[in-house]
């Protein structure tokens, strides 16, 4: 083999060393820097991905927090309409109660007249039919003749005396 012959050392050490030399100046200039590069654009990428996202964040935090304030504001103004509302319709309420109890005064006092009236009315029927039946029965078991007057003077008694 004559890699191994010991005569051929020298030449193989030399060119070992040129080899060495290109490569190494090769790397140093060509392969390094392009690596560094490829290094330092994806450093400088996730920095800015990372400050992308803290600010995307910040922003999220201070829409939300905005959101909420918003969300207690309407909240609050919902309440005070609801609290608005229920009072006017409070005193709508007792407005239309109160126009309901004087239209049901004026209506019971209407009854009452009514029924006052017919009650009168009954009774005066019922007099004269009492004063009639009277006579009638006068007549009949008596054998008597008595004036109507008489007769209603004496039935108005008797229903004094009841009333």
């Amino acid at each position: 083999m004559p890699q191994l012959n010991i005569a051929d050392f020298p030449p193989q050490l030399v060119w070992l060393a040129i080899t060495f030399v290109i490569l190494y100046f090769l790397m140093a200039k060509v392969a390094i820097p392009g690596i560094s590069e490829v290094l330092e654009s994806r450093q400088n990428r996730i920095s800015s991905d990372l400050e992308e996202a803290r600010r995307l964040s910040e922003d999220a935090d201070k829409a939300k927090a905005d959101y909420e304030q918003a969300l207690a504001e309407a909240r609050a103004k919902a309440h005070g309409i609801v609290s608005e509302l229920k009072a006017s319709m409070a005193k709508e309420q007792e407005a239309s109660k109160a126009e309901l109890d004087a239209e049901l005064a004026k209506k019971a006092k209407a009854a009452e007249a009514s029924i006052r009236e017919a009650k009168e009315t009954a009774l005066s029927h019922v007099r004269e039919i009492a004063a009639e039946t009277a006579k009638s029965a006068v007549t009949k078991l008596v054998a008597i003749d008595v004036s109507d007057k008489d007769v209603e003077a004496a039935v108005a008694g008797s229903m004094k005396g009841e009333a």
